[in-house]
Formats: C-alpha cells, sequence, structure tokens
C-alpha cells in the first residue's frame, strides 16, 4: 500500500466494541491505571526488541538506547506516551487493537457489570489494558513504525464502535500513542499528577521514563521519572511492599494485591532469580483448557518469553512474576527451552521453592492459606495427579470440606479424628457441595458418627485415581458397594434387620429391572433414604461416570448395583406385597420408579423421563382413590 492509499474503516470485535462502551460511559474511582498499563505495553515493546537484537543486531542500529517518553501539552489537551521498542505493523494493528487476543475473553466480557469499582479492577486484571486510555481520552491514536519496515501506520478511534487506520509518516521504529484527553479530566494534564502516578505503578520499568511538558510551542527538556532497575535484581531488604504490589500489578496485569510473594536468588548448580506472587483474586482464565502459565522469563534481565509452561507446571498457573536466569543463552528460543537441562532443573528448584512456600504459609498463616486454597485448590489438586514427587507435601497442604463441620479440614485433622475400627479415609465426589451433603450415600456414616470428605472439583476423579493413601489408610469412595460399615459399629438405635425378608422382593426386582442393573441388594449404608445406586468395587466411581459422559468421554455405561434399604417404609411394603400372588406384574413400575429415585438422587434424570412422569402420576391416583 502506498502512502496515498486513503484510510481503512474496521469494526471492533464485539467483545472490544462492548468494553468500550463500558469504559466510555461508566465512572471510574481509578482511572489512573491507564497510565500503568500504556507504560507497561510500552516496557513490553522494548523488552521485545532488546530479545529481537540477540540474534538480529541490525534491529537496533542507530538508536540503542531504549526509552519510554511521556509528553503532556495542555495547550493541545493531549498526553502522548511513546517507546522505541519494536513497533506494529498493518496488521500487528488490527490484531493487537482491534480484538481482545487473549484467552477468556467471553469469560471475561461476561463478569463487567458497571459497577465503577468492580469494573476497573477488572480491567487491570485481565490485561486488555490498552482499552483504559478511553476512560480519559475522546480521541485515541496509534502511530507505530515495526523494526525492519519502511512504512508506518497510523491507528486512531473515538471508542464508539471503530477505528481508521491509514499510512502515516513516522521516521523512528516504535509506537506513539495519542490521547486526546476528555474535558473532565483535567488532573491527566498535569506534570506534578502525572509524576506521582510514574513512580507509584512504574518505578520498576527497567526502561528510563521520560516526562517532558510542551509550553508555548516548546518542549522542555525530558526528567527520567523512575529508577528504572529491575525489582528482581534488588536485596529482598530493600524493597518495600508497596514497590512488590506495584510489580505485582504490572507483570500481572492485575489490580488486586499479592496474597502470598517468593522472592529469593538461587545460586550453586544453575543461578537464578525469582520474584513470585500468588494473587488474591483468581485470574480470568485460570480454568483456561491451554492451562498456560504467566511467569515470565529473562535471561541476564533480557525478557525472553512469557510462554513459560516448560518451566512453570501448568498447576501452578496462578504464579505471577518472573524468573531471570544466568546460565541460558540469550538468543534461546522456545525448541531450546523445550530440550534444556537447565530449564528442567530450573523447573523442579523453582516449584520445589513454590510448595515450600505454600507449606510454611499454611502452618504460619492459617486463614490466608485457606483464602488461597479457596481460589486456587481446584488448580493445584492438579498436581496431586501429574506431580508425584510433590505429591505427599501436596497432601499435606490440601484442604477439604467435610461432614465434619463447614470450615477446611486438613488431612492429618482428619486422621485425628477417625473411628476406633476405621480403617479407610472416606470421602463422597459430586458436582457441587450442597449435592454431596445430600448424598444418600453419607446417612449410615453420620449415623455411626464416621466423617466423609466432601470432594466437588472436577479433578477429584482424577488425583484419587493415582493417590491409594495416605499415611497408611486407603482413600475409599462411599458410593462403592465394597464400603463395609459393620466394622465401624452399629447406628445409634439401629437393630439388624432380618434380611431374609426381603429375598423375594430382591429376586423381583431384579426381574423388573433386568440389565438396567448390575445386581439389587439390601444395604446397611441408608438410614432415612429408600435406595440409592453404587459403583461395583471394580467399577468407575458415580461421579467420575458422569463427568466423563457429559464430556463423551464414555462410551458404554457401567451399569450399578440398586441397593434397598430394609427399615425404609416404602421397601418393606414392596417386600410384603412380593410374597403375594401376581408380585412380578405389581411391583415392576414401583421397581422402576425406585430406580429412577436413586437416578434422581444421583443428580441425574430418569433414563425415561416421559415413561417416569406416567407412573408417577398413575402411582398417586392409585393413592388417592
Amino acid at each position: 500500500m502506498t502512502q496515498q492509499a486513503a484510510a481503512e474503516t474496521h469494526e471492533f470485535q464485539a467483545e472490544v466494541a462492548r468494553l468500550l462502551n463500558m469504559m466510555v460511559r461508566s465512572v471510574y474511582s481509578e482511572t489512573e491505571i491507564f497510565l500503568r498499563e500504556l507504560i507497561s505495553n510500552a516496557s513490553d515493546a522494548c523488552d521485545r526488541l532488546r530479545y529481537e537484537a540477540q540474534t538480529n543486531p541490525a534491529a537496533m542500529e542507530g538508536d540503542t538506547a531504549l526509552r519510554i517518553s511521556v509528553t503532556v501539552d495542555k495547550a493541545a489537551r493531549t498526553l502522548t506516551i511513546a517507546d522505541n521498542g519494536i513497533g506494529m505493523n498493518h496488521d500487528d494493528l488490527i490484531a493487537n487493537l482491534g480484538t481482545i487476543a487473549r484467552s477468556g475473553t467471553a469469560a471475561f466480557m461476561e463478569k463487567l457489570s458497571g459497577d465503577s469499582k468492580k469494573d476497573v479492577s477488572l480491567i487491570g486484571q485481565f490485561g486488555v489494558g490498552f482499552y483504559s486510555a478511553f476512560m480519559v481520552a475522546d480521541q485515541v491514536e496509534v502511530t507505530s513504525r515495526k523494526v525492519g519496515d519502511e512504512q508506518a501506520w497510523k491507528w486512531s478511534s473515538d471508542g464508539e464502535g471503530s477505528y481508521t487506520i491509514a499510512p502515516a509518516e513516522q521516521a523512528e521504529r516504535g509506537t506513539s500513542i495519542a490521547l486526546h484527553v476528555r474535558p473532565d479530566e483535567d488532573e491527566y494534564l498535569d506534570a506534578h499528577r502525572l509524576r506521582h502516578i510514574i513512580t507509584t505503578y512504574s518505578d520498576h520499568i527497567a526502561f528510563p521514563i521520560h516526562l517532558s511538558e510542551v509550553k508555548d510551542g516548546e518542549t522542555t527538556e525530558e526528567e527520567s521519572v523512575n529508577k528504572g532497575s529491575a525489582l528482581w535484581t534488588r536485596p529482598k531488604a530493600e524493597v518495600t511492599d508497596e514497590q512488590y504490589t506495584a510489580f505485582y500489578r504490572h507483570a500481572g496485569h492485575a489490580f488486586d494485591e499479592p496474597a502470598l510473594t517468593l522472592h529469593y536468588r538461587a545460586e550453586g548448580t544453575i543461578d537464578y532469580t525469582a520474584l513470585l506472587f500468588v494473587p488474591t483474586e483468581r485470574p480470568m482464565d485460570l480454568f483456561d483448557p491451554a492451562r498456560k502459565p504467566r511467569v515470565k522469563l529473562y535471561v541476564k534481565r533480557v525478557f525472553i518469553t512469557d510462554d513459560t509452561d516448560d518451566l512453570i507446571p501448568g498447576w501452578l498457573r496462578f504464579l505471577r512474576g518472573v524468573v531471570d536466569s544466568e546460565d541460558l543463552p540469550l538468543n534461546v528460543s522456545r525448541e531450546m527451552l523445550q530440550n534444556n537441562p537447565v530449564v528442567a532443573r530450573m523447573r523442579k528448584a523453582v516449584t520445589g521453592r513454590v510448595v515450600s512456600a505454600l507449606e510454611a504459609k499454611a502452618k504460619d498463616d492459617p486463614e490466608g492459606f485457606v483464602k488461597i486454597w479457596e481460589n486456587f485448590g481446584a488448580v493445584i489438586k492438579e498436581g496431586l495427579y501429574e506431580d508425584g514427587e510433590r505429591r505427599a507435601a501436596l497432601l499435606k497442604i490440601a484442604r477439604f470440606r467435610s461432614t465434619h463441620g463447614d470450615s477446611w479440614t486438613s488431612l492429618e485433622d482428619y486422621l485425628g479424628r477417625v473411628k476406633e475400627g476405621q480403617e479407610a479415609i472416606y470421602y463422597v465426589t459430586a458436582a457441587d457441595i450442597e449435592a454431596a451433603r445430600r448424598s444418600p450415600h453419607l446417612e449410615g456414616f453420620a449415623a455411626r458418627g464416621v466423617e466423609v470428605l466432601l470432594l466437588t472439583d472436577p479433578v477429584d476423579d482424577f488425583w484419587l485415581s493415582m493417590v491409594h493413601e495416605h499415611e497408611g489408610k486407603p482413600f475409599r469412595s462411599v458410593t462403592r458397594g465394597g464400603a463395609d460399615l459393620s466394622k465401624l459399629g452399629e447406628a445409634q438405635g439401629e437393630d439388624k434387620p432380618d434380611d431374609s425378608r426381603f429375598t423375594t422382593l430382591v429376586v423381583a426386582l431384579k426381574e423388573a429391572l433386568g440389565e438396567a442393573v448390575k445386581d439389587v441388594r439390601t444395604t446397611d449404608r441408608l438410614t432415612g433414604s429408600a435406595v440409592c445406586l453404587v459403583a461395583d468395587d471394580g467399577d468407575m466411581d458415580l461421579n467420575l461416570q458422569r463427568l466423563l459422559k457429559m464430556h463423551n468421554q464414555l462410551g458404554t455405561e457401567s451399569p450399578r448395583i440398586l441397593e434397598i434399604n430394609p427399615d425404609h417404609p416404602l421397601v418393606a411394603a414392596m417386600a410384603a406385597r412380593a410374597d403375594q400372588p401376581g408380585a412380578l406384574d405389581a411391583l415392576k413400575d414401583p421397581a422402576l420408579l425406585l430406580l429412577d429415585q436413586a437416578r434422581i438422587l444421583e443428580g441425574e434424570l430418569p433414563s425415561d423421563p416421559a415413561a417416569f412422569a406416567r407412573r408417577m402420576a398413575d402411582l398417586m391416583a392409585k393413592g388417592l382413590n
């Protein structure tokens, strides 16, 4: 395209249009974060150019001093943030400024509410910081020339649903973002106010940030505002909590405060520095299927990549921060990362330090650790499945809900409360905590005072397939047929039923239900419910079977065992009818209703809802006549 080419007009991606509309029309208490976000983006552009120069020295030819400039022109009501970093071409501008090219976009948009404090924190948290410029500007112009290109491009928009791109004149590489400040945002045309914002949020930026003013057509001498040293390179004793928080917000594009900070330098076999944070709030992409960590890798303070799944395991993907290595070559590539033994050793060491820090937090600040677990426990438990080396340590810090009460419990606490004769750690898995507490399988355990863990995360069914015991006691599901309650004593007020009275009923139920069930038998696990379904000892657990079926990962369902409560009036009445003539025909519909009732108790639909409704209506009509 030539310099004389006409400007192109594009519509914003739908998510961006909604986001811009929310920003423009809402009132925010923390609009100043726009400057932090734009400077952070400029810093990333400089970092990427410095990395590019490791393999292409010509990229920085003629201008090796990377920097960021902030220029305010009160008369023209403009604020300009410029960098001499890697720059953007025509396609980059569309990709980066016309779409939200990050995972979790749809979920992010669902979180936008119009509540000023909540929404402004979301803006910082989920990495869409460029658009925060429209909180203070009614027109934004981005002029950029990518390194190696001769043509510069200008992107402009008023934030009302579309943007234009046209060729531009810019002699130097890099990007310049000009904000036409709204009439009611004069504070961002005040150099003193801008200096305060920069030192508050961006003091740690590794590139010099220069601030200047345009007065009477003349630009004042640029003033260096930030200290310009990478925070992680400083000794811990010299870094304040406020500086850690500011860096966390920069590195994680977040607005909350870190719940846990881990800053250390490793020396010896491998040398590296790590500054890692556990967020207070869940990042939006926490459950993204890609499971990508967001820790940035530097080599000798040169940014290399934020695609660090070779360095940080997926089950620690909530971490934010940086790892800076002294042992990797500066020109390291993604392919080299994947096969580099130094990276493998660093991964092992970093993972160990994070787990140790979580252990210390659990011991020294139990309440603070519980808050971390509530946000990230479901992700940390993925490590129980994946990381055999850390499994024992993770089991020690794992927290669970249980029938003991409403608070969280550790396995150590659970084992301290086991009943005499209890040989296993009992658990039930369900879709949510209320469904778990309603499970009929808990009745016999509750009657005997036996505590049961209530597991409600999808990952629970999977890690339990890898973790068979803890401290010598096996994990055992209460929904399996082998949960033998006889060793745990009799339930309070329980009389041992005479199972021989139900032999005929069991035969009749097997005949009526056929292959829909694997077996029918009486049970002592129920006290209030008439019936329940259990998995045979060698079969898949009920909740896991449901999960796999939901995701079309299960071919054929294994039929389950129907257990009946001999103390329940309905079962007793059916047993009495089973001894009378014509019992098979009379009990067929009640048997199918009993099976559907068991399915409903498990949170499932009846196998044939229409037939279930018909049978229920017929039974109710007979009862009312």
